[in-house]
């Protein structure tokens, strides 16, 4: 048995920073959010409810909790006017806006930073998918230019409605922790959040997201075409024999003879 112990070189952990931030609005692919400044994770719900039957409490069951925060930037892309309620007032008039009109809903991403006292901030990070959200417009105060003046920093309150997600109960908050992630499958999901040279961005669903895990299992085979080959993943299904042998034991792994065996994906 390992005794605990506290403190230890390399294993402080923190999170600092939110950078990367992609605006999806339905039926437009992803743009970027410049000038994010902050967002403010404040959920709401979640205390616990007692109940008793002849004076004793029998049970402490928690309310279901809701995600809401706030978003805080210097600018945000076009996209958002119509979801902070702001629209052209005829395809003749560009230029010329309404305010006070109705909201539409969007999603978001945005990226946490994950440093220790051995590696700074470069570490890793966190990939934060925020579905069905709704805007609503803080106070804004304008005031004239002195010598030295104050950039104005907008700041919207969210709400959202939760979406039902395989294998776990309705969210509208989706995390990715690279620490624990294979960088492939942290590249397959960044191309659908930030797009590549041939695809634009997008936003997965849950679903998509597990498919994409399943798709990019964690035992990886590369075949390099000359006959030579490279198995990818954890300790558990990769086993060193010698420094020219290894042992492949894994469920997508079936041997056909002492020879031969058969790879799939999970």
């Amino acid at each position: 048995m390992t005794e605990l112990s506290w403190g230890n070189y390399g294993e402080r952990y923190f999170e600092t920073g939110v950078d990367r931030g992609v605006l999806y609005v339905p039926g437009m692919d992803g743009v970027a959010w410049n000038g994010l400044i902050a967002v403010s994770e404040s959920p709401s719900g979640g205390e616990p409810k007692a109940h008793y039957i002849d004076g004793v409490k029998y049970l402490n069951h928690p309310s279901r909790e809701e995600y809401e925060a706030t978003i805080e930037a210097y600018t945000y892309p076009i996209e958002f006017d119509i979801c902070e309620g702001v629209a052209t007032i005829d395809d003749e008039s560009k230029g010329l806006f309404a305010t006070q009109q109705g909201r539409k809903p969007f999603s978001f991403s945005y990226r946490t930073l994950i440093g220790n006292d051995g590696d700074g901030v470069d570490f890793g990070y966190k990939l934060h998918i925020v579905y069905n959200a709704l805007a609503a417009p803080s106070q804004r105060n304008y005031q004239t230019i002195s010598d030295d003046p104050d950039l104005i920093a907008f700041s919207w309150d969210i709400t959202t409605k939760p979406i039902p997600v395989q294998g776990a109960s309705y969210s509208s908050h989706i995390v990715l922790d690279t620490r624990t992630t294979w960088p492939w499958v942290v590249e397959a999901v960044e191309n659908l959040l930030y797009g590549t040279e041939d695809t634009p961005p997008t936003l997965p669903t849950p679903e998509e997201l597990i498919a994409l895990f399943v798709d990019n299992a964690l035992l990886k085979i590369t075949d390099h075409g000359d006959g030579t080959w490279t198995a990818e993943g954890p300790d558990e299904a990769i086993t060193m024999l010698n420094s020219t042998e290894f042992q492949i034991s894994w469920p997508s792994a079936t041997f056909i003879d002492e020879d031969t065996y058969n790879i799939s994906s999970l």
